[in-house]
């Protein structure tokens, strides 16, 4: 079979190897799509060199098709098709409060340990989640990162009615924006890249930069000066942060949904003036995975329009260079099959 291997120094390399069989507890998955997604992009970049077992197979937005079963596996069948929540919780403790997804020592598969961007794929069988057999394989490799958006809405507490800011209209601030519209909320996307803003009005919401309107108040003017119930921080700069506490309306909700590897400023007065609340949020839980899988197999939301290419496993390397090139992409998928 064909399989990607990084092996640092920004390099990519498609090799040949064997078909191993799935051991006990494992089922075998014939991988039909992968997504790329900003933590492969940082991998490729060197970013997670010491955290990745050099040469590696990365890649975890997934779906397939189950090829085989291994021993003691059961409620799977050949020819189902799956998705892989690729969280390893198997080191869980009593410390950990029963919030398996967060663990301590969580291993997350793909990054910590092989992954999908390969065409088979044993994974242990408690990561899987059956698919509807009508589901379409391309749109189901976007349930992982909408099952992300899930999450960040769910944990926001966002209700019917209310208006949810999105500071950063990539990919997952995309598919958040997407989620809070279908809970019923106002939803107003801030992105500073032009291209992203074209993309986020064809996809019907109301996008504005930050750079061309005072966003604190093109918000007050939507919401007659209540500003907004909950703020998603999906862009992860400074220039957000400082923006989040002004946007956010008395007793709004902030949630966290980038990753700051390192300390940044944040206004706590506002926090103590207005009474607002800071939501961490990380990866899933079942539940979200669940409701992700929901709306793709509803198909109701323009899940299609999120996907910029497909293109084969032999092509890895150039799909990495090409995201460097084009940083106003969204969603490009790996097609393992072709």
């Amino acid at each position: 079979m064909k399989a990607t291997v990084y092996e640092g120094n920004k390099t990519f390399k498609v090799i040949d190897k064997e078909i191993e069989q799935p051991k006990t507890g494992e089922v075998q998955i014939k991988v039909a799509y992968v997504g790329v997604c900003g933590t492969d992009v940082h991998i490729y970049h060197g970013m997670m060199d010491k955290r990745v077992n050099i040469p590696e197979t990365i890649g975890h937005e997934m779906s397939g098709v189950i090829e085989a079963v291994g021993e003691g596996v059961s409620g799977f069948s050949v020819g189902e098709k799956v998705v892989v929540r690729p969280l390893d919780d198997r080191k869980v403790k009593a410390s950990d409060k029963g919030f398996n997804h967060i663990c301590e020592e969580l291993k997350f598969i793909g990054i910590d340990s092989p992954g999908a961007m390969q065409q088979y794929w044993n994974v242990p069988a408690f990561t899987l989640h059956k698919l509807k057999e009508n589901t379409d394989l391309k749109l189901a490799a976007l349930i992982e990162p909408l099952s992300v958006a899930a999450h960040d809405v769910r944990l926001s507490g966002l209700v019917k009615g209310e208006t949810a800011v999105v500071l950063g209209g990539g990919p997952i601030g995309l598919l958040v924006a997407m989620v809070a519209k279908e809970a019923g909320a106002q939803v107003i996307i801030s992105e500073v890249n032009p291209k992203r803003i074209e993309k986020a009005k064809s996809l019907g919401f109301d996008a504005v930069s930050p750079i061309d309107v005072d966003l604190v108040d093109y918000v007050s003017g939507k919401t007659e000066g209540r500003k907004a119930d909950v703020v998603f921080e999906v862009a992860g700069v400074q220039p957000a942060l400082d923006v989040m506490c002004e946007v956010a309306g008395i007793r709004g909700r902030i949630v966290m949904v980038a990753i700051h590897g390192v300390k940044k400023e944040v206004d706590l007065f506002k926090f103590f003036w207005k009474e607002l609340k800071l939501i961490g949020a990380r990866v899933y839980e079942k539940e979200d995975y669940e409701k992700a899988i929901t709306l793709i197999t509803a198909n109701e939301l323009p899940f299609e329009d999120m996907i910029t290419d497909v293109q084969p496993l032999s092509n890895i390397q150039q799909v990495f260079e090409n995201i460097d090139n084009n940083p106003d992409g969204l969603k490009v998928l790996m097609d393992c099959q072709a």
